[in-house]
C-alpha cells in the first residue's frame, strides 16, 4: 500500500473542505508552477494550466481512491496534461520565433553571457518533442526519480528512460557548439 501524506487532505477536499484545498495548494503550488513554467515558457499560461489542474482536484477529489497512486503523482500528471493541451492549441511558430527566449529579469553585464547560454539551452529544450521535454523537466528540474516520473507520465520506466536518452542525445547534438 502506498503511503500518501496528502490522503487525508484530499478526502477532506472531496467533502468540500476549502481549508484542505488551500493546504494542498500551499504544499504543491510552487512545484506545479515551476513545472508548468518550464513546459510552457510563459508564466501567465503556466499559471492558467496550474489553476486548471487545481480545479480538476476540486471537482474530482470526491472520487479519489487512496492507495493506487500518491496524490502528488496524480497532480503532476494532471498538470503535465494541462500543459500538453495548451501546447497543442498553440499555433506553430516560425523557427526563428521559437528559438528566441526572452529573459524578463534584467541583470548586470556580468550575467549577459550566462543569460545567452540559458536562452540557448531553453530554446533547445523547447524544441524537443513534448514527451521528451516533460521527461527531462521531471527528472532534471523537478528532481523526480525515474519511477516517480514514469508514474506521473503514465508510462513504463523503460519508456521514460528511452525518452530521457533520446532527449539528452538531441540536446547534446543541438548544444554541441557550447563545448568549445
Amino acid at each position: 500500500m502506498i503511503v500518501d501524506p496528502d490522503a487525508e487532505l484530499v478526502a477532506r477536499v472531496g467533502r468540500g473542505d476549502r481549508a484542505a484545498a488551500q493546504a494542498l495548494m500551499r504544499r504543491h503550488l510552487p512545484k506545479m508552477l515551476a513545472l508548468a513554467r518550464r513546459m510552457l515558457s510563459d508564466p501567465i499560461e503556466a499559471e492558467d494550466a496550474v489553476q486548471d489542474a487545481f480545479m480538476r482536484l476540486w471537482t474530482h477529489a470526491a472520487r479519489w481512491q487512496p492507495g493506487q497512486a500518491k496524490f502528488e503523482t496524480w497532480l503532476y500528471r494532471v498538470t503535465i496534461n494541462k500543459c500538453y493541451d495548451r501546447l497543442r492549441r498553440r499555433p506553430t511558430a516560425l523557427l526563428e520565433e521559437a528559438a528566441t527566449v526572452v529573459d524578463p529579469a534584467p541583470g548586470p553585464e556580468a550575467n549577459l553571457q550566462n543569460a545567452a547560454l540559458a536562452e540557448q539551452i531553453e530554446a533547445a529544450l523547447k524544441a524537443l518533442p513534448e514527451r521528451q521535454r516533460a521527461a527531462i523537466q521531471l527528472c532534471h528540474y523537478q528532481e523526480c526519480g525515474n519511477i516517480e516520473a514514469a508514474e506521473i507520465m503514465d508510462i513504463s520506466v523503460e519508456a521514460l528512460e528511452s525518452l530521457l536518452a533520446r532527449g539528452r542525445r538531441t540536446l547534446r547534438s543541438r548544444l554541441s557548439h557550447l563545448r568549445e
